[in-house]
C-alpha cells in the first residue's frame, strides 16, 4: 500500500513540497545537488535537480550561480570548491541529452531554511528538466576562490498540470522529442575563443577581477544592466546614447552614435540589445534583433553570459549586416578598463 501511495503522488508545476515527500516519491537520494533513482541493472529510471535562487541562498554555503531565466534553469555542476570535474552525477546528467533520456525533475527552494517564517513545503516544483548544454566557466568558490565550474542548462518542460512518478517516463519522451526538434545542434554548443563568442581568454586581465565584476553584474536588474551599457558607451566616446522604453521583446535595448574620436565612423549609429543573462544567447537573438535595426545602423549584442556557436555564424553570415557580440568576460574587462563601478548604474 505504502509503495502505490508513494507511486501516484502528483506533482504539480508551481506547487510546493517538502524535502521528504520529493526523496520518498520519486526514490532518489536524501542528500545533494542532483539525486538519481536507479533501476536494479544500474539503469537510472528518473533524477531531481535542486537549485536555490541567488536572493535565498548562502554564499557560503551554496556559491552557485543558479538562475531561472526565459524558461531556462542555468545550473551549476556538483562541488562547491575548486576545479569541478565531469564525473560522477555530473556526467550522468550530460547522458540524459543522448538518446536514453530520463526523466529529470527541477525543484527550487524559495526560502533558505533559516527562514522560519516558511514551513516544510519549500521546494517548488518547476517542471520536468530537458538537458540542452554543458560548458565551463570561472566561478567564484565557497572560499572566495576563482575555480572552473561546470554549467549545465536545462530546458523546463511545464506544457502540462502535473506529473506522475508512475508515468513520467511517457510523459518525458513526449516533451522531449519536440524540445530537440526546435533546437539547431550549433545551438547547443558554446562557442569558444577560435569563433569569437568568447572572452575567456585574451582580455588580458586578471580573470578573478572579471569574475567578481561578472558575478556583480548578474544580479543587477536587466534596467540597470541597460544603463551600465550606456555609461561604457559615454565614456567609450559614443554620444546620444539613450534606452529605448523597456518591452521586454527581445528588440533594441540602447541607441548610439559614433562620436568624433571615432572620426572614420563618425555619425554612425549603433543599436544594442542587453542581456543580462545567466543562459546562452542564442541564433535567435540575434537575428531578432538584425530585423529590429533601422536602416543604416550597426548592431551588437551585448551580454552577461555566453553566445553558442549558431549565433556566432549568424552573426556573421555572409550576405547579411553583421553583429558585433560582446560576452560577459569581455564587457567585464571593458567596463574595468574604463573605470566604471557596477553601483554607478543602480
Amino acid at each position: 500500500m505504502a509503495d502505490t501511495v508513494r507511486e501516484q503522488r502528483r506533482f504539480v508545476v508551481g506547487e510546493l513540497y517538502s524535502h521528504e515527500e520529493i526523496y520518498r516519491s520519486l526514490r532518489v537520494g536524501n542528500a545533494g545537488g542532483i539525486r538519481f533513482s536507479a533501476e536494479d541493472n544500474g539503469t537510472v529510471r528518473r533524477a531531481a535537480v535542486f537549485t536555490a535562487n541567488p536572493e535565498v541562498k548562502m554564499p557560503f554555503e551554496n556559491p552557485y550561480q543558479d538562475r531561472v531565466e526565459s524558461g531556462v534553469l542555468v545550473y551549476t555542476g556538483t562541488g562547491k570548491e575548486g576545479h569541478q570535474q565531469l564525473v560522477g552525477p555530473n556526467r550522468r546528467i550530460v547522458e540524459q541529452g543522448g538518446a536514453s533520456g530520463f526523466p529529470v525533475y527541477g525543484f527550487a527552494l524559495i526560502a533558505s531554511r533559516r527562514d522560519r517564517t516558511v514551513g516544510i513545503r519549500r521546494w517548488r516544483f518547476l517542471g520536468l528538466l530537458q538537458f540542452l548544454r554543458h560548458y565551463w566557466e570561472n566561478q567564484i568558490d565557497s572560499r572566495g576562490e576563482l575555480r572552473r565550474a561546470l554549467v549545465f542548462e536545462f530546458q523546463i518542460l511545464n506544457e502540462f498540470d502535473s506529473v506522475v512518478p508512475a508515468y513520467d517516463a511517457e510523459l518525458y519522451d513526449e516533451l522531449r522529442k519536440a524540445c530537440v526538434a526546435l533546437i539547431q545542434e550549433e545551438d547547443r554548443e558554446i562557442a569558444g575563443p577560435d569563433t569569437g563568442g568568447s572572452g575567456t581568454d585574451g582580455t588580458g586581465e586578471d580573470p578573478v577581477r572579471l569574475e567578481l565584476i561578472r558575478s556583480r553584474m548578474l544580479v543587477m536588474s536587466p534596467a540597470a544592466f541597460e544603463v551600465l551599457v550606456c555609461l561604457s558607451l559615454r565614456r567609450s566616446g559614443f554620444e546620444h546614447v539613450v534606452t529605448t522604453p523597456y518591452s521586454g521583446d527581445g528588440g533594441v535595448d540602447v541607441r548610439a552614435t559614433a562620436g568624433p574620436a571615432m572620426w572614420p565612423l563618425r555619425g554612425l549609429p549603433l543599436e544594442i540589445q542587453a542581456k543580462r543573462w545567466s543562459h546562452t544567447v542564442g541564433r535567435r537573438e540575434i537575428a531578432e534583433l538584425r530585423g529590429s535595426l533601422r536602416p543604416h545602423a550597426r548592431g551588437a549584442v551585448v551580454t552577461t553570459s555566453h553566445f553558442s556557436r549558431a549565433a556566432v555564424m549568424e552573426a556573421r553570415a555572409e550576405g547579411k549586416d553583421p553583429i558585433s557580440l560582446v560576452d560577459g568576460q569581455q564587457f567585464a574587462a571593458i567596463i574595468h578598463r574604463l573605470g566604471i563601478d557596477p553601483e554607478e548604474a543602480r
